[in-house]
């Protein structure tokens, strides 16, 4: 086989442009994942401290422009007021008890507010109130959970469909609306598993099922930039490889043209 010339500088150039242009965006890209990273250890670490922390008044209306996910969702929370049975909604739901509805009931407070609770889960036979073993408080009553932050719109693959009472997530607004509610926080409570619910439970399995919020943050920054950084290394094997390749094969026309003259 006839060994290749060396390559022309306009030809080297702009491989250089190019490897260099590709590493340097690689590099941004693990760069970027890891601060990804520390953000999302700090999320996990502020979300924890929330769950695990003694429960406040839930804002109300004066405090509901200041109430954000970032800030706000997943923070311990109570609200005091009565709970509207008949207007009640169910979302769809798929929990670790399977496939089923969310009970999302109003609880009016006593400044006339209302905050929607996900009283829990039920499984599809029991959606009627009448199947439910439901000791379902009456009267004023202290509602103690996480607080959530709307949902609008539906699932990825399905979208709310009021007029025929299919929810697929819990939009508050849309809930308020359907169900004819006033003056509407918008955020939602899931309540937690009391003591006596528990205790209940143990006993005879009573529907809504509370206390199944799953947390949960996906954390592969740490896998993202370990393949981006590889990846700009192989950029700089390959470039150190065309540089000697290039290098070798001009030393080797160097030398023959030394022998000719």
């Amino acid at each position: 086989m006839t060994e290749r010339g060396p390559c022309s500088a306009p030809f080297l150039t702009a491989l250089a442009i190019c490897a260099a242009g590709i590493f340097t965006g690689l590099v941004a890209l693990g760069l970027w994942q890891v601060e990804r990273r520390a953000w999302k250890l700090d999320l996990i670490a502020k979300v924890d401290q929330r769950v695990h922390a003694q429960p406040v008044a839930a804002p109300g209306p004066a405090q509901w422009p200041q109430v954000h996910a970032a800030s706000d969702e997943y923070r311990r929370v109570s609200a005091t007021g009565t709970l509207l049975h008949d207007r009640e909604t169910l979302v769809q739901a798929t929990t670790a008890l399977g496939g089923g509805y969310w009970v999302l009931t109003p609880l009016q407070r006593t400044d006339g507010s209302v905050v929607l609770i996900n009283r829990g889960f039920v499984p599809p036979e029991r959606r009627d109130r009448a199947n439910r073993d439901d000791n379902a408080p009456v009267g004023e009553t202290t509602i103690t959970g996480l607080l959530r932050i709307t949902e609008p719109g539906g699932s990825f693959l399905r979208h709310n469909d009021p007029a025929a009472n299919r929810w697929y997530s819990r939009d508050v607004q849309a809930i308020a609306a359907a169900r004819g509610l006033g003056q509407v926080a918008p955020f939602f409570i899931d309540e937690e598993a009391s003591a006596d619910r528990r205790a209940a439970s143990s006993k005879t399995q009573t529907w809504p099922v509370a206390g199944l919020t799953v947390i949960s943050f996906p954390n592969n920054h740490l896998t993202y930039a370990i393949t981006w950084f590889a990846l700009a290394l192989m950029i700089v094997a390959g470039a150190w490889y065309v540089a000697r390749d290039e290098l070798r094969v001009r030393r080797g026309r160097m030398r023959e043209d030394a022998r000719h003259d």
